[in-house]
């Protein structure tokens, strides 16, 4: 890939993430499950970032079914660790594409994401790896693996999206 063709992937793949980020961040749910492909993986692993998901606990470990399942627990009023929502603001930042292989490119980021919610501020940091795709001309997620940096230590209340 040229370096005019990888700086406007990269644009392309900045303007998806940060998008993706708000979609979140501003509790659209319905807009942020039509960013996926249909076959899907969501996944945050537990005390380690490379880990067997089929052997070690994850903190979340979705396919499609799981996941539209927690988006429609978000979106009613089943999620009690929810009431109220919290507050969130995410910054995405370190944004590389690391591989393009056929029809799939491999991302890589970092964010921090600010929680509010009962007037407690909680702050989390780390790194986010998606597989993309590319449908109709639009990027779509195929797989996103979310690295908390204290992932081995005790959480809070993590019922929202990451």
């Amino acid at each position: 890939m040229d370096s005019v063709a990888g700086a406007d992937l990269l644009r392309e793949v900045e303007a998806f993430l940060i998008h993706e980020a708000r979609l979140m961040d501003e509790h659209r749910y319905d807009d942020w499950m039509a960013l996926w492909e249909d076959e899907l993986l969501y996944w945050v692993p537990c005390n380690e970032d490379e880990i067997d998901p089929s052997r070690h606990v994850s903190l979340i470990y979705d396919g499609r079914e799981s996941l539209t399942q927690r988006v429609w627990r978000l979106k009613g009023k089943q999620a009690h660790a929810q009431r109220p929502k919290s507050r969130l603001l995410r910054v995405v930042s370190n944004v590389v594409v690391e591989r393009v292989t056929g029809d799939e490119i491999e991302v890589s980021s970092a964010f921090v994401l600010g929680d509010v919610r009962n007037a407690v501020q909680t702050v989390y940091f780390g790194r986010t790896a998606h597989t993309l795709t590319r449908r109709d001309g639009v990027l779509r997620m195929k797989r996103k693996k979310v690295m908390l940096l204290n992932n081995d230590a005790p959480l809070g209340n993590l019922t929202f999206l990451l």
